[in-house]
């Protein structure tokens, strides 16, 4: 099934795992904050509760999320949840006293706040090595932007259940590498697929 929003295409497929990233409006660097961390844990949380799903792997940077869910059988809902839980961040942002970057006119008569991009990145994942491709891509993440020098340094990252669990060495991702010669996916040393 494909929604059209717009000129952009989503692809939906019940019970599906997909790669999603949220950016901030103008880059700007709330998520890490402790306000920022508070209100999106809860707001994950309650997204949860009223529509279900697993979160497979997470990074928090600055001013972007990185991604990973699997929706449960039969649901295909992520526009839903993602809307939900960038409308919900918001009001929580703002009410709490946090900044919003300049809004235009016309962003203003669509009621739309400076706040988090209005839009959104996803992917659905298609089978193992893709998954094990954007779990690299994710726990990399701090690394290739400059925030860490490991991937293990970094604090809100789930690079850290991974590597309890075996899938990762403690020092995969400590050297800065083009992504490209990163692994084979999933903390295997080779060339990135």
């Amino acid at each position: 099934m494909v929604q059209r929003m717009s000129n952009w295409r989503r692809v939906l497929v019940p019970g599906g795992t997909y790669a999603f990233t949220l950016v901030t409006e103008g880059r700007a660097p709330i998520l890490t904050s402790p306000v920022g961390r508070s209100i999106l844990r809860q707001v994950l949380c309650d997204c949860r509760r009223t529509w279900p799903f697993d979160i497979v792997a997470v990074v928090l940077l600055p001013d972007h999320l990185h991604t990973l869910w699997r929706l449960p059988t039969g649901d295909c809902a992520y526009p839903r949840r993602i809307g939900w839980i960038k409308k919900e961040f918001t009001k929580a942002w703002l009410a709490g006293g946090g900044a919003e970057q300049p809004v235009s006119a016309s962003r203003q008569r669509h009621r739309r706040r400076g706040v988090l991009q209005r839009k959104f990145w996803e992917h659905c994942i298609r089978g193992e090595a893709d998954l094990c491709s954007h779990l690299d891509y994710i726990h990399y993440n701090p690394v290739k932007h400059g925030y860490a020098t490991c991937a293990r340094d970094w604090p809100w990252s789930s690079f850290h259940r991974y590597r309890q669990a075996g899938v990762y060495p403690e020092d995969w991702g400590c050297i800065v590498l083009e992504f490209g010669d990163l692994s084979d996916g999933c903390g295997e040393p080779g060339g990135f697929g």
